[in-house]
């Protein structure tokens, strides 16, 4: 009897013990990289690299990455231990919460191991839904207009999520302006349709452009299986 109670009494630590980590995913995206912008670099998680794409026109595959607090790294070739890691490889860290991210990928010619920064963005499907657009104004100016049923409204260098354009799949209107600082003339960026995918997310940038040349917009579809197995 003693020892059925000694037993019940550990097995909540036994069962914890025994639970699976939970699975980490990120993608990648390399945003306006230059011609000389390498295709391929290895993702080097603390403890193992894999090879990863970086593209610019969309996505790469999903990674699935080792759960827990980690830095992740950008390498020419693969390492296996943290010493082995080139001094100055570009870097970011990752919270043990944080289950879902992008490494989007801008050009630093100045580092010589990777010629690369990483800038991470959390995409957790409670916070970022399908169907929902993220919005990122990389510019020092105000963007703001139309998109579908929504309004857009941002500041220079911020962020934010928008609710989906349009109910259903289909076409809708954007109409986009920005606004210099110290100028209260709008300028147009662009007056079009866009596509609405609701099972897809979609991660929009804001970038470039001056006082006198319009910024561009690029959109990025993130379609996953139900299942959200990597690819």
């Amino acid at each position: 009897m003693r020892f059925a109670f000694v037993f019940a009494l550990l097995f909540p630590f036994v069962a914890a013990a025994q639970e699976k980590p939970k699975k980490r995913f990120c993608r990648i995206l390399f945003l306006n990289p230059p011609a000389s912008a390498p295709a391929k670099l290895f993702l080097f998680d603390g403890t193992a690299s894999q090879e990863v794409q970086l593209p610019e026109m969309n996505f790469s595959p999903v990674y699935e990455l080792p759960s827990g607090e980690r830095t992740l790294s950008l390498v020419p070739k693969a390492v296996t231990k943290p010493e082995e890691l080139p001094a100055g490889a570009p870097s970011a860290k990752v919270s043990e919460a944080m289950l879902d991210f992008y490494l989007i990928l801008s050009s630093d010619p100045a580092n010589k191991v990777a010629p690369v920064r990483i800038q991470l963005i959390e995409a957790d499907e409670q916070k970022f839904k399908r169907g929902q657009m993220m919005w990122y104004n990389l510019t020092p100016n105000s963007i703001g207009g139309n998109v579908g049923s929504q309004k857009l409204a941002m500041k220079p260098q911020s962020s934010t999520v928008m609710d989906e354009p349009t109910p259903g799949a289909g076409q809708y209107d954007v109409a986009l302006a920005f606004m210099v600082p110290g100028d209260q003339k709008v300028h147009p960026i662009c007056q079009t349709k866009w596509l609405h995918d609701p099972r897809s997310r979609m991660v929009m940038f804001v970038y470039g452009g001056s006082a006198t040349i319009a910024p561009e917009v690029a959109g990025f579809q993130d379609f996953r299986e139900p299942e959200r197995k990597p690819q």
